[in-house]
């Protein structure tokens, strides 16, 4: 089953300095039907403005994955942690027990981010950060694996939960399959692009949640670039 969410339907929120478009519930944005998608809690599509960012605040208990599509992001958090994540590549922290960190675009123009926030297996634990460069280079016509929370994914950055999230560049014309296990839960947002998912025309920016496909066969309409989240 293919059900596919337009960009112009999510929830929607413009502080001026941040202009945040929410997949499932988040903040003042709320809609019964779309709280979550599994364990996938949070996937909004933010573009911050150049000197501004998230102030220092708090997470717990939450797989929090930035994916960064354009600029970006710098972070600093109460481990003591420091850390800049350009164009393309992935941070990841596990909120665990408790941890205090700030975000903020320092480059001189807008940045543009997916954060995914995906319920961890257990509660608790010591909180952590890290980031790693994925080339886009290194994924074209193929799905790359950029956080999971199983050990042979052992290239991917580590999160506590029973989930992986995927990445690939496609050119137009091109394909890629993905075969999940069964009773698994996808979900999969292009960032820019245009493709066909078994036979479903997909935009920049829409949301598609998949379930009960033996394979998926993603064709590139236009240049594109995508994220898949494979959930319990």
């Amino acid at each position: 089953m293919i059900t596919l969410r337009k960009s112009k339907d999510r929830g929607h929120a413009d502080r001026g300095w941040l202009r945040g478009f929410y997949s499932f519930s988040f903040g003042d944005y709320y809609d019964p039907a779309y709280s979550n998608f599994s364990v996938l809690r949070v996937l909004n599509d933010d573009r911050i403005a150049p000197g501004k960012g998230f102030g220092p605040h708090a997470h717990r208990d939450m797989e929090i994955i930035t994916y960064v599509r354009e600029g970006a992001i710098t972070h600093q958090d109460s481990l003591g942690n420091k850390g800049r994540t350009e164009a393309g590549d992935v941070q990841v922290m596990s909120a665990g027990s408790g941890i205090r960190h700030a975000e903020y675009n320092l480059e001189p123009g807008k940045t543009k981010i997916f954060q995914i926030w995906i319920v961890p297996t257990t509660q608790g634990g010591a909180p952590t950060w890290g980031a790693k460069p994925f080339p886009k280079e290194n994924r074209n016509g193929k799905f790359v694996t950029i956080a999971s929370g199983f050990k042979a994914d052992n290239d991917a950055l580590p999160i506590r939960a029973d989930a992986r999230v995927l990445a690939t560049t496609l050119k137009a014309g091109e394909s890629a399959e993905y075969e999940p296990a069964k009773a698994r839960n996808l979900y999969l947002v292009p960032a820019v692009g245009a493709v066909e998912i078994n036979g479903v025309r997909v935009n920049a920016r829409d949301g598609v949640a998949i379930s009960d496909e033996a394979q998926l066969k993603i064709t590139a309409l236009e240049d594109s670039e995508l994220v898949l989240v494979d959930a319990a």
